[in-house]
């Protein structure tokens, strides 16, 4: 008896030990389900958060400007929009370079655009180069599915409007298309 008397209290020993054993092995392995992380890589990423806060502040304004100048139908709204959206992107930084970057491209598209329709002809070429340069596998498409760079580029003239076999190939409008149409018919007669 006093055999089994002895190897209970050591078998209870060596599972209590056991026990906590592995109980503080496994509070040393969790770490909250995300990796190791530093307090580097965290104010790293506050840097980047406050970035693209602040750039989507900026952002929000040149839409407000641009939601003006489509009311109002004044091309100096459109270059203002314009204006202030190039600036944000410059002073972005690299902080908020791959944060929004989505959101970056239309609205550098809109530049662009807004470059158009206030009447800058070589900003808004210059603005297409950077956003083709900054995004060259990327494109944005209108509600009707054509191109913006393809219909930048007939706009501005940085493609051919009288080749007709050009306009069919590319991915513009049907109402640009046809316009085209209407533009080298009254040339040629």
């Amino acid at each position: 008896m006093l055999t089994t008397t002895k190897s209970r209290p050591s078998l209870r020993a060596g599972l209590l030990a056991a026990v906590g054993a592995l109980t503080l092995s496994a509070c040393s392995l969790y770490t909250g389900g995300a990796p190791q992380e530093g307090i580097g890589f965290r104010e790293a990423r506050f840097v980047e958060m406050s970035a693209a806060r602040e750039w989507r502040k900026c952002r929000d304004e040149a839409l407000e400007l641009d939601r003006q100048a489509r009311k109002d139908i004044s091309p100096a709204r459109y270059l203002a929009s314009a204006r202030l959206i190039e600036k944000c992107e410059a002073e972005a930084g690299p902080e908020a370079a791959k944060v929004a970057e989505d959101e970056r491209m239309r609205a550098y598209a809109l530049a662009v655009q807004n470059h158009l329709k206030g009447g800058d002809i070589a900003k808004a070429r210059e603005g297409l180069a950077k956003l083709k340069t900054a995004y060259p596998r990327a494109d944005l498409y209108y509600a009707d599915g054509s191109s913006f760079t393809d219909t930048m580029d007939i706009l501005l003239g940085i493609k051919d409007r009288s080749a007709i076999g050009e306009i069919v190939t590319v991915n513009v409008g049907e109402e640009l298309q046809a316009e085209i149409r209407r533009a080298h018919y009254w040339k040629r007669n």
